[in-house]
Order: C-alpha cells, then structure tokens, then sequence
C-alpha cells in the first residue's frame, strides 16, 4: 500500500483564498492528563475531495458522497514535460500512450508537479484542457484526480472553473494534491478516505492498493 497524501501541517500550501492550515496545543500532559491538538483548516486543505456542492449550486455534499464512488480501479496518465501554466489536453494525455475507449471510473493524471505543492511555483501548475475533461468523462471517468492545487488555472485568479463545471456538473467528484504517483502501473486500485464531515469538500488519506 502507498500513502498518496500530502501531509498536513500548519503552514502548508492552500489554494489561494483558502483558510490557512494552523494548529495549537488545547491540551498537555503535564497540565491536563492528556495532549490534544486544535485545528484550523478548510475543508479543501492539501490533498481532498470536492464534492458537486462545491461548484455547483444544490449539488450533492459529502453527506452523500459514498465510499464506493472513491474506492476502485484507476486509470494512471503521465503528462510528462509540462511548462508552468501549460495547458494539457488530449494530445499530451497521449504523449505516453493511446487512452483506451473505455476508462475506469477514476483518472489519475501526473503531471509531476507534487513536487512543487510548498514552494512558489504550486500555483503556477499546468492545467486540464476542458475538452479533454469531457472526453474522459465519455469514456467512463467519474472522478478526476490531480496532483495540483486544481485541474483549472490557480493563477492568474479567476472566476471560471471549466473543469469544475464539466465535472461536478455531471455529478462527479475531483481529487486535488494528490501526490507519490512515481513509479505505479498504469492500471491500479486506489481508494480515496474522506472525513466524515457534510459540506462542499474534506480532506481524504489517499491511498493505492500496491504491493
């Protein structure tokens, strides 16, 4: 099994706007018997999910995301080679390999840009082409898994999420900040654990099933 989690940590890389990621010490030891830590973070910080509520108004909450629809075989893209800001449609998602016709219903793309989620150049992360966000919603995708802050542009800020609406207009879920692609098949399980909360997003321990 291989954690495909950022680790969270006060300070970390949110997406621009978002509520930092901070905590503190509620309890200790030495005074109270026990440790506890407080924690403030979004619902979108490092790697999560993001469920229709969160671009789409009356969309489905995590409330009624259920764990089968991010548990299961994935399909695994390397987009290798990508520029700052680049934009990445159908031709680089080839540049490997021909896509089958027909796609599991979770997509991986690796673009390698994990590697820069706690320095500068996160936000300025390539980006999905919205027709190639459609096509792999043809073939069978459901939920479209990234290793960047956001599968649309992070900067320069906008208000257009075209990848967002394609996806969770359909009813799909997007998994952003997922990370340790390096190396894995390009068929695998995967299986993405949300906390339990209700509302537009949480934060999930990701995980695929290797040897």
């Amino acid at each position: 099994m291989r954690d495909l989690s950022h680790p969270v940590r006060g300070g970390m890389t949110v997406y621009p706007g978002d509520p930092a990621v901070s905590s503190e010490e509620a309890l200790t030891l030495p005074r109270d018997g026990v440790a506890v830590t407080s924690w403030h973070l979004g619902s979108h910080a490092g790697t999560h999910v993001d469920a229709p509520a969160h671009t789409v108004a009356g969309g489905r909450t995590m409330a009624e995301v259920t764990l089968d629809e991010l548990i299961g075989e994935a399909l695994l893209v390397r987009v290798p080679g990508l520029d700052e800001g680049q934009r990445y449609g159908l031709a680089e998602l080839e540049a490997v390999g021909p896509l089958p016709d027909t796609v599991p219903s979770i997509v991986l793309i690796d673009t390698g840009w994990a590697a820069h989620f706690n320095g500068d150049a996160a936000v300025r992360h390539p980006h999905l082409d919205p027709d190639a966000a459609r096509e792999l919603q043809a073939r069978g995708m459901r939920v479209l898994a990234v290793d960047t802050l956001s599968p649309d542009p992070t900067e320069p800020a906008t208000d257009a999420f075209p990848v967002h609406e394609i996806v969770l207009g359909a009813d799909g879920l997007i998994v952003e900040n997922v990370c340790g692609l390096e190396g894995l098949p390009q068929l695998l399980r995967v299986g993405f654990f949300p906390l339990r909360i209700d509302g537009d997003g949480a934060p999930v321990r990701a995980v695929a099933f290797v040897p």
